[in-house]
């Protein structure tokens, strides 16, 4: 017999003890709770605490509870209804800072933090330098590095015996003695050539090797830029003045340029051409060796030979070419002083660079 048989009166037995297992299965239902959003938590709020909720519904219940029963049924309801009035404000608060999270989000940014690399100098100077040459109405031409000896020597103009030819100064792929790597990339110039009929305007910048010591001066592999118009009528004038706006656009404008003659197979008359010292502003340094002048790149008037080897008529057709060592430019930029640092991969030179991207 129930120890609560003497208090039943108005209420059952049967009915009090639907009235505890409702209250035991809703305090398991409330320690359970979750929710993801503050509108979910304000709904298990209605659902367990408004006036037609489950907790308000027990509370109609109790007054039929016996009096001497309802301290007992009154301290388990109120202990329920606290227990919920803190479970969803608990749930609400949560829901609410998840929101303000949320919202604080930058979606753009990688999902954990990954450092930033950076582009390499002489990927920063040449894309400047093609860059230059892309506005005065220079097209982007490219070639492979592993070539046949008519691109690279024969269709400009090395004579048979030339020592550019030699095993010092050329890499040869054994068992293949035409097919060499090329050691400039006037090979890029010839392909265009062959291919196409003036008027041509292009930029060259690619990789060339050649057999020689490394050192803090020279390497076994650099990069090279080479530019070349054909059309009628073009002048070494033309050539003077396309080389000035390069310098001055890239070394700054007040940049001064000095044409020294020189020789190479390709183009005839050949020149060097020098800049004004960019550290001494051309009063003398040891970087321009107290001259107030810096070398950087040779060029000339094409061949006529050269015009006729790749099938352009050098009777109606004249034309310039220039060419550059990407690292010589990038030395004088950044003033690096070992040719080495650009193909040693150290992370720490390649961070000084960040900013230069």
């Amino acid at each position: 017999m129930s120890i609560f048989a003497p208090f039943f009166e108005d209420k059952s037995i049967e009915d009090i003890y639907t009235m505890l297992e409702k209250i035991k299965q809703i305090l398991e239902e409330v320690q359970s709770l979750t929710a993801s959003t503050p509108e979910e938590a304000e709904a298990l709020r209605i659902k367990y605490l408004s006036k037609k909720g489950e907790i308000s519904a027990l509370m109609d219940e109790f007054r039929t509870v016996p009096a001497e029963m309802k301290k007992e049924f009154g301290m388990r309801i109120n202990e329920l209804k606290n227990l919920a009035t803190e479970r969803i404000n608990e749930l609400k608060a949560a829901a609410a800072a998840q929101e303000t999270v949320a919202d604080d989000i930058d979606l753009t940014r990688t999902p954990y933090p990954i450092p930033l690399g950076t582009r390499h100098p002489l990927t920063i100077v040449k894309n400047e330098i093609v860059d230059i040459f892309s506005r005065l109405g220079f097209t982007l031409a490219e070639g492979p590095e592993v070539e046949d000896d008519w691109h690279v020597y024969s269709s400009m103009n090395f004579a048979d015996d030339h020592p550019a030819r030699d095993m010092q100064d050329t890499f040869f792929v054994e068992a293949h003695p035409d097919i060499i790597l090329r050691s400039h990339t006037s090979s890029v110039q010839a392909r265009v050539m062959e291919k196409q009929q003036p008027p041509i305007r292009v930029i060259c910048p690619g990789r060339v090797y050649r057999n020689e010591a490394v050192s803090a001066r020279a390497h076994c592999f650099f990069h090279q830029v080479e530019g070349l118009y054909i059309d009628k009528n073009v002048s070494f004038k033309d050539l003077k003045q396309v080389l000035l706006l390069f310098a001055q656009e890239m070394f700054g404008p007040d940049t001064q340029i000095r044409l020294r003659p020189s020789f190479f197979p390709f183009t005839e008359p050949s020149a060097e051409m020098d800049v004004s010292c960019t550290i001494c502003g051309g009063k003398g340094c040891s970087m321009c060796k107290g001259s107030g002048w810096l070398e950087i790149l040779g060029c000339g008037m094409v061949d006529p030979a050269v015009l006729e080897a790749n099938g352009i008529d050098s009777s109606v057709y004249t034309g310039y070419a220039f060419g550059m060592g990407i690292e010589r430019i990038a030395n004088l930029k950044y003033q690096v002083k070992d040719l080495r640092m650009f193909s040693e991969n150290d992370v720490r030179f390649l961070e000084e660079f960040t900013a230069a991207n």
